[in-house]
């Protein structure tokens, strides 16, 4: 949307967008809802991985989306966005539900975190490079934070970044990256000075195909290898690429966390299409279930936690409208959404039993399987619950930091 040219309703809006998905993708047929033994076969997992057909569906999507004017709805006119409030980017998700759209999430880590923290701290060299290219999906991105010892405690991180003159060299390994294997650049925290805490931290964009990046899939027991382990050895980098201020990164990398969280959070309200209501309420009436008083009480905590994770979700685009970058409450979200993703899991494991066990053919039984297994794995992804915790406690809250103990000079 150009200054020139009005905001569209909501409803203008959605019209348009169903024109648009009309003629890029199919309708979702009305009949195709978890439940019945006609459906087809599914799988409802947390940590599966990416294929290389997912990748590819994915960014043929979004390019196509963005081609038509809809690809980066909230992002701001002058680098290349719509421009329009986030309330539209839920509309168009809306509108998205309707048909049936490749799954988002090879792209999930570039257009949630990798693009907003480029389009907020790059250099315009830098994001001339990347930032249109990232929205397109001519580009994908990844986050290159956590290290073997140095994952929830992020200040601890170890890869190192020497200037010499107008470049760095970075050496140093990554880990648990998801979708390093099929990305072109990726955001690097690394030490740039001996200290203090907090204030020794830089970050950079990095080309992942550049002399000294070697990616290595992580293969899961789930079967899948969505994550990596990146190892960086005498990488140059220009200091264009770097974003923010030299031993300023942690800044840096605190935004893009909320970024993430951000990302994460919209999934406890609806976003990743597991808590449609409709849908589950459905499944369990065709599974003979819903009559259950136990099974009815936990689809009601279901329920219950989403609807709040909305109202929540609705509070924090507020403050990111008004402060432009995702607050301490973005952690709230990723809480909601491990609670929920709980709930989800005992109301499932509830109603099916001994048929989550087992593969016996029937349609959306088994298929849950992998889904009630990856449910413990969410509250350490994206930062665990602890730290999320304490994120709230003391950014929003205001309440002192725990006190470390210390051992009396007498001994014990």
């Amino acid at each position: 949307m150009t200054e020139t040219q009005t905001q569209p309703s909501l409803d203008e809006f959605r019209r348009e967008a169903h024109a648009v998905l009309s003629a890029i993708v199919p309708r979702r047929r009305a009949e195709d809802r978890p439940g019945g033994t006609d459906a087809e076969p599914r799988r409802y997992a947390l940590f599966s991985g990416s294929t290389a057909e997912e990748v590819r569906a994915a960014v043929e999507y979004q390019r196509q989306l963005f081609d038509a004017g809809l690809g980066w709805v909230s992002g701001p006119v002058e680098d290349g966005g719509a421009g329009l409030p986030t309330a539209y980017e839920r509309a168009l998700a809306g509108v998205e539900r309707e048909f049936e759209v490749p799954s988002k999430s090879p792209l999930s880590v570039s257009l949630g975190m990798v693009s907003p923290t480029i389009a907020r701290f790059a250099s315009e060299s830098t994001k001339r490079r990347w930032l249109l290219a990232l929205r397109r999906a001519d580009a994908i991105g990844c986050q290159l934070f956590s290290e073997p010892s140095a994952g929830s405690d992020l200040a601890a991180v170890t890869t190192r970044a020497v200037r010499e003159g107008d470049n760095w060299v970075l050496n140093g390994q990554k880990v648990w990256t998801s979708g390093a294997h099929y990305s072109d650049v990726g955001i690097v925290l690394a030490r740039t000075a001996a200290g203090p805490r907090y204030r020794n931290l830089t970050t950079f964009a990095v080309d992942m195909h550049a002399p000294g990046v070697e990616v290595r899939r992580l293969r899961q027991i789930t079967g899948g290898a969505d994550f990596n382990e990146v190892f960086l050895s005498d990488v140059r980098v220009s200091d264009a690429d770097r974003l923010g201020e030299v031993d300023a990164g942690w800044s840096v990398a605190m935004a893009m966390l909320m970024f993430e969280r951000e990302a994460i959070g919209g999934s406890s309200s609806g976003g990743s299409g597991l808590f449609r209501m409709d849908r589950l309420a459905q499944w369990l009436r065709d599974l003979g279930r819903a009559d259950d008083p136990a099974v009815a009480q936990a689809f009601a905590r279901v329920y219950s936690g989403v609807t709040a994770a909305k109202a929540m979700r609705a509070r924090a685009d507020a403050n990111l409208r008004a402060n432009g970058v995702p607050g301490p409450e973005m952690s709230l979200g990723k809480l909601a959404l491990t609670a929920n993703l709980a709930a989800l899991s005992d109301v499932v494991s509830l109603a099916l039993g001994p048929l989550l066990a087992a593969d016996t053919g029937h349609a959306d039984t088994f298929a849950w399987s992998e889904f009630v297994l990856g449910v413990p794995g969410m509250r350490i992804g994206g930062g665990t619950d602890e730290i999320h915790r304490n994120t709230v406690a003391e950014r929003a809250l205001g309440l002192p930091k725990d006190t470390q103990p210390t051992l009396s000079s007498k001994g014990t």
